[in-house]
């Protein structure tokens, strides 16, 4: 295991009694439509036995029920995790873009599928499953003009619009991949994904607009593309109307080429093991690594937990607060919400603008009935005061919560202030890798406890293991990290072009399981409570960074020798970056510099990875074999100098005295 991987800290497994456990609270059955598709906790746990000790039967029925097949499957699955050769449904044909828009289209046109949001508010629209399928269908047309053909990847770099759901659905229509990048990326990071990914055509707007803001979005492609050769057409959606650099004969308009085509082409029959996305997630080499979804076992996982854990029915309207450039916008924006028929909300703008009711806003202007966030914008809107939660949302049952984990405090403030107190919360643990909820509790079922992911989904065997023996810890009040003992169909089945390094991160770590890379505990009662990362990866507002990416970015500014990146607790983001950094001979140590550094991370990957500190030190603390020790530095930021350890074995312990008077001395200054 290397440095980074060392066993979570001991912190005492919480109690029940201590936090308490929260039945489903007695309002939410008179809110509900009809009935939780489960009856009761026993009737989960049989379904969970079943899909434990009779994987194929169950996986089976539930990918028949859930899914329309062009084609019906033999084989349920294959492969084993040991070997990383899983695939599911095998024999099986469908289309992702049927199972989202055209079944539901054909039974009712006028249904909503989409609710668009606009960053300004009372701008937005509502677009039917009728109309969506016609648009769907015109983009389509304009792909295979364009020569995009099955299995090719598409580089979408796009706001939180509705012709970014579009844009999934025209791709997966066709048989081509998509590859999304978030549109706070900077061009570094877009053009080494499209390059990595060999994407032939991008698709973006000419802006976008986020909290009031404008995000040049185009100039911000056109500087990726300069270095991407490969690129034949740009496809651009005319947002706000600015003027924007264009290339002839790359550069295409959106619409002009929609209106060249019929509003129906037929859907293309796709093998259940077919790609259906690339989703580039931080690893910690510093090469940012394409996670690969294919199309049945991604599904399906989308519409079961969309189904049990948010307990979604037909008339359901759907708010996830996620954008579609990371998994959450994917599996609970895109899929989940269309694949089970119901309107999804598409927001384009962020919680606090134009004031701090925003999110409250939407959910009672359209009757929102399941909310899903991360606890970054949760925290944000508890610190702005309670008086901006005026709005009564009668009809949210379901409050969601995602990417990383959530506080007791802040679930309380949720449950009582956002929730009303008859709202059911269900603290989802996932992961980009996993595709759809692993560890959750089911919507309407499950008895909660603030902080606790509580019980794994159908499917998923946890495993806690013990770091340093590598031996699965049995039994309860247990504590180690966090693995799956058996396949499901909607994990990840490569990293694109690289599945020695797939194998080597999840499945070679722990022979025969699959390795989270999380810390976790399990509660006496059997409850999971997850501890965050125990590998070289920091969670910034519920967004894995890798450690190495950002200090391959600091190591290309000239003054910097060598960088050093590490995770701190913040009371906002969860995580901070903190970055350590040697600075060259002849480097002038100053506040510009330490600005200068912040904007190299910036440009880079993006504003989202910028330490909120730089400290400049004469040297890092290393091993003699030049190992940089990246635990002592978190020792020294979370002002545990005391127990840092026998320091001799470094290769120079004097430096850890100088980082300790650095660290001390920068925090003075700031109070």
């Amino acid at each position: 295991m290397s440095e980074g991987d060392v066993a979570p800290p001991k912190t005492a497994v919480p109690e029940a009694h201590e936090v308490g456990t929260y039945h489903v609270p007695k309002a939410f059955m008179d809110k509900h439509p009809k009935k939780p598709h489960i009856d009761s906790m026993d009737h989960y746990k049989e379904m969970y036995k079943e899909s434990i000790s009779e994987p194929d039967k169950f996986w089976g029925k539930q990918a028949r029920e859930l899914l329309t097949w062009e084609r019906d499957f033999q084989t349920v699955h294959t492969g084993s995790l040991a070997n990383g050769d899983n695939a599911w449904f095998l024999e099986g044909k469908l289309n992702a873009s049927y199972n989202c828009v055209d079944r539901h289209a054909t039974k009712n046109p006028d249904k909503p599928a989409i609710i668009y949001e606009d960053d300004e508010i009372n701008q937005g629209r509502t677009i039917t499953y009728g109309e969506l399928m016609r648009e769907v269908s015109k983009l389509a047309w304009v792909l295979k003009d364009m020569g995009v053909k099955k299995g090719d990847t598409v580089a979408l770099y796009l706001p939180m619009i509705p012709e970014a759901l579009v844009a999934f659905l025209a791709l997966t229509r066709i048989g081509a991949v998509h590859s999304v990048v978030f549109a706070g990326f900077s061009a570094d990071s877009l053009r080494d994904r499209i390059i990595d990914a060999k994407s032939k055509v991008c698709i973006t707007t000419d802006e976008g607009k986020r909290g009031g803001k404008l995000i040049g979005t185009k100039k911000i492609v056109d500087e990726a593309l300069r270095q991407c050769p490969d690129v034949t057409h740009c496809l651009v959606y005319k947002r706000t109307g600015a003027e924007v650099p264009w290339t002839k004969g790359r550069d295409l308009w959106w619409t002009e080429e929609m209106d060249k085509w019929p509003a129906y082409y037929p859907p293309e029959p796709m093998s259940s093991e077919d790609p259906l996305f690339l989703l580039y997630t931080s690893g910690s080499t510093g090469k940012p690594k394409g996670v690969m979804h294919t199309t049945a076992g991604y599904l399906l996982g989308a519409a079961m937990t969309g189904k049990y854990v948010f307990d979604i029915h037909d008339s359901d309207v759907f708010f996830c607060g996620g954008d579609v450039g990371w998994i959450t916008g994917h599996t609970y924006v895109v899929y989940a919400p269309l694949l089970l028929g119901i309107a999804t909300v598409v927001f384009e703008g962020t919680p606090a603008y134009p004031n701090f009711s925003r999110y409250w806003d939407v959910c009672e202007r359209h009757g929102v009935t399941q909310f899903y966030v991360a606890p970054t914008a949760l925290r944000l809107l508890k610190r702005a005061g309670d008086h901006h939660v005026k709005q009564q949302m009668k009809k949210l049952r379901v409050l969601g919560s995602v990417g990383e984990p959530i506080a007791a405090e802040v679930w309380k403030w949720y449950h009582d202030v956002v929730g009303k107190q008859d709202a059911h919360i269900v603290d989802t643990y996932w992961q980009t890798e996993t595709g759809s909820h692993v560890i959750t509790p089911l919507g309407g079922i499950t008895p909660t406890k603030p902080g606790s992911a509580s019980l794994p989904f159908f499917g998923i065997e946890p495993a806690i293991i013990d770091p340093v023996s590598g031996e699965e810890l049995h039994g309860n009040d247990v504590e180690g990290v966090l693995a799956f003992k058996q396949a499901w169909p909607s994990m990840a089945r490569t990293v694109w072009g690289a599945h020695k390094r797939y194998m080597d991160t999840y499945l070679n770590v722990y022979k025969g399981y699959y390795f989270t890379g999380d810390g976790a505990a399990r509660d006496h009662e059997g409850y999971y409570w997850i501890r965050g990362r125990v590998d070289d990866v920091v969670n910034v507002s519920g967004h894995r960074l890798s450690t190495a990416e950002i200090e391959a970015a600091l190591i290309e500014h000239h003054a910097v020798g060598e960088a050093a990146v590490v995770g701190i607790n913040d009371e906002l983001t969860g995580q901070a970056v903190n970055a350590f950094v040697s600075i060259k001979d002849g480097n002038e140590i100053n506040d510009a510099l330490r600005k200068d550094l912040i904007l190299q991370v910036r440009k880079s990957i993006g504003p989202f990875a910028a330490p909120k500190a730089v400290f400049c030190v004469p040297d890092l603390p290393k091993t003699r074999s030049g190992k940089i020790m990246r635990r002592i530095l978190r020792k020294i930021l979370a002002g545990e100098e005391d127990q840092l350890g026998d320091t001799s074995t470094l290769s120079d312990p004097s430096v850890v005295d100088v980082i300790i008077k650095t660290v001390h001395d920068s925090k003075g200054a700031k109070k």
